[in-house]
């Protein structure tokens, strides 16, 4: 599943649902966004929050999602996005203490980084961390068919 939007692009390895959106802003006063990415090895449900939220309820032990968001294109001069280029995942970058919110079983990690002269966090779910090592394979190949596009070209 090929997808690209705003800069952001990726071919998803077969099996995997892939969406590229932005948050419009609505009446209530939630904010606008940049690009955020979300690719999961099962199919996604509607209504997600930025880092998952909604997905990751419906995870099975052999899933795992990856939600790419990109912030102001100012913050890749902060020290938060100092990490050039995107991250290598290992198993050891997973631990159920890295979760937004404790899902028994599963594991995540997050990392902050520029690319392209772009700012972005990267947060990932596994669904079993007992089978991290496999399943970091899966999102790194994920990972792996990300292109990004430079800042200039996305405005």
């Amino acid at each position: 599943m090929k997808v690209n939007k705003d800069g952001i692009g990726v071919d998803a390895p077969r099996g995997w649902d892939a969406r590229i959106y932005k948050r419009v802003p609505e009446a209530d006063g939630v904010a606008s966004s940049h690009a955020i990415l979300h690719a999961g090895n099962f199919a996604l449900p509607a209504d997600r929050g930025d880092y998952g939220s909604g997905a990751v309820d419906v995870m099975g032990s052999e899933h795992v999602f990856v939600s790419l968001v990109e912030f102001h294109p100012d913050a890749a001069q902060r020290e938060l996005f100092s990490t050039r280029g995107l991250p290598k995942l290992t198993p050891g970058s997973f631990s159920p203490n890295k979760l937004q919110r404790t899902i028994e079983g599963q594991a995540g990690c997050q990392f902050f980084f520029n690319l392209e002269g772009r700012a972005f966090c990267l947060f990932v779910v596994l669904g079993d961390y007992g089978n991290r090592v496999a399943l970091t394979k899966v999102a790194n190949e994920l990972i792996g068919q990300l292109e990004i596009s430079p800042a200039t070209a996305t405005r």
